[in-house]
């Protein structure tokens, strides 16, 4: 039968159906960055979010004593009161605060990484018959609430006439936190073997190899143990509220507690006092983030 007289059917070509077919280049990069887009914007909402906040906060810190309380409320102001800082900043002994924050998170944070840093390493690279059942029994203590401890450790710092001090605040720090602890052994694990050996045939000692070998590979990993200390040592509100009772050695945190009870309607004043005592954490945070992101990224990697 001639090609001619078949019925238009027959000489349909024969392929693969239009929905199965590949892509071309243009359609893959026309999706790719309408994905990209959509990515983007959901960034840019979702940090809206978290930013609109601080703004709020940073804005009502400018307004007078009386546009605080209008309303509607009014995002920006009319006039910029930035008289307010100093104002609010001399109302009680800020510095006086800011100096205790500063000793007292300073000593945390060393606490911290020189009894986490021994440990990890020691759950990393050192060999021995317990060290599973060690580390399970370390992950287990994340799982009991800091309030279960509470009345016992007041009682011990009590019994050893430590209350009021700085003691209570900082020593528990030198005894180890098990998620730091986690994240820098996770981190050690990722650092070659290969380097530790080395260092052990030239005859050095486990805290020769610490010093020199594994601390200078693993700065992300303490980078972020510092900054997530340091956050939390210096925004530490409940120890210092039972442990506390002289004013003069007072923390931020309680200052700006007592600040806001004698200042109830003084809106931009606390808002003023807030934004300073937040500056610090995302000075530090803008400072550390490339090895925090680096830190958090890596940490975890390991399948050991």
């Amino acid at each position: 039968m001639a090609l001619d007289t078949l019925p238009p059917r027959a000489r349909t070509p024969k392929g693969p159906p239009a929905a199965g077919r590949a892509l071309t280049a243009e359609q893959a990069a026309r999706i790719h960055r309408i994905q990209r887009v959509g990515a983007y914007l959901m960034l840019i909402l979702c940090s809206a979010a978290f930013l609109l906040p601080l703004l709020w906060m940073f804005t009502s810190s400018l307004k007078s004593d009386a546009a605080t309380l209008d309303f509607p409320p009014r995002f920006i102001p009319d006039e910029y009161h930035w008289e307010n800082y100093p104002r609010a900043w001399t109302e009680m002994p800020f510095t006086r605060f800011t100096l205790n924050s500063i000793l007292v998170t300073s000593l945390a944070v060393i606490g911290t990484l020189v009894s986490c840093i021994l440990p990890a390493y020691a759950f990393a690279r050192l060999r021995a018959r317990s060290r599973g059942i060690m580390f399970a029994a370390m992950l287990g203590t994340m799982m009991i609430p800091s309030q279960v401890t509470l009345v016992p450790k007041f009682l011990l710092f009590a019994k050893t006439g430590l209350v009021d001090t700085y003691w209570q605040l900082v020593l528990p720090h030198f005894f180890g936190t098990a998620l730091y602890i986690f994240l820098l052994r996770q981190f050690f694990t990722t650092i070659p073997e290969e380097l530790v050996d080395a260092a052990r045939i030239d005859g050095a000692g486990e805290l020769r190899i610490l010093w020199r070998v594994m601390i200078p590979l693993s700065m992300p990993a303490i980078a972020t143990v510092t900054l997530m200390s340091f956050i939390h040592y210096w925004g530490e509100y409940l120890d210092p509220l039972i442990y506390i009772r002289s004013t003069d050695k007072y923390t931020l945190p309680l200052g700006v507690a007592l600040f806001r009870g004698e200042h109830v309607e003084q809106y931009n004043l606390m808002m003023a006092v807030s934004v300073m005592v937040l500056t610090p954490i995302i000075v530090v945070f803008l400072a550390a983030q490339r090895y925090f992101i680096r830190g958090i990224t890596l940490t975890g990697m390991a399948g050991r």
